[in-house]
């Protein structure tokens, strides 16, 4: 089986290209790869480009878990993916998203522990599906939307499930802006724009705006 995650150095920005020849799901296969990769990025890169296979960002967890029998395998797998998206989200180097299609539920909470997110225009959809497919949006789901999404669409985002395409996600707050040329090209030029700041005055700086969102979310789940 090929690599679901590939891991590379390109002029200091580290690229993390997600593709399991399917939806890309939060498995806990993928959660462990991207971590994994951001290990490595934490000692060897400035910033970081995370990007999926071409029409699928990623497709949310994996409802063969989720649907199944075994509790055990379904809770580690929520576990390892929110400390992947709080990981993302506090990370002291940026983190920028090549959105190349599809984001839904767990997936577009990924998209919004970025930094800057671009997306590709087409017919795809972003958004927090949860409630369409049976299932609550998790805190950290709740908490990274009444951070980064436009008050206005926050109630019809996350309990009406409304999808967006990626113009529309632009407004929503899902993504900074969309692009009809390379995604991923373009995903590396904010990158190398983003590595020349201060790192530790970015770091800080993020962290005590970010902090908090973190925070609630503990203070929530006790």
């Amino acid at each position: 089986m090929p690599d679901i995650v590939t891991f590379e150095i390109r002029d200091d920005i580290a690229v993390i290209h997600m593709d399991d020849g399917k939806a890309n799901a939060l498995s806990p296969a993928m959660s462990n790869a991207i971590g994994a990769a951001l290990d490595i990025a934490a000692v060897d890169a400035k910033a970081i480009v995370l990007t999926g296979r071409p029409g699928v960002l990623c497709g949310g967890y994996d409802l063969r878990i989720i649907r199944g029998d075994d509790n055990a395998e379904r809770d580690r797998m929520r576990a390892l993916g929110t400390e992947l998206m709080k990981r993302l989200y506090l990370s002291p180097q940026p983190i920028v998203w090549a959105c190349t299609g599809h984001a839904v539920a767990a997936g577009a909470i990924l998209l919004m522990a970025g930094d800057l997110r671009i997306g590709r225009r087409g017919d795809f959809k972003i958004g927090l599906n949860e409630t369409a497919i049976g299932l609550p949006l998790p805190q950290i789901g709740l908490e990274f939307a009444r951070d980064r999404l436009s008050p206005s669409e926050l109630q019809a985002a996350t309990i009406m499930a409304k999808l967006y395409n990626p113009d529309e996600a632009v407004s929503a707050g899902y993504l900074d802006h969309v692009t009809e040329g390379d995604v991923f090209i373009e995903a590396i030029e904010e990158a190398k724009r983003l590595a020349q700041l201060d790192a530790i005055a970015f770091a800080a700086t993020k962290n005590r705006l970010r902090q908090p969102t973190i925070d609630r979310v503990a203070i929530l789940h006790q």
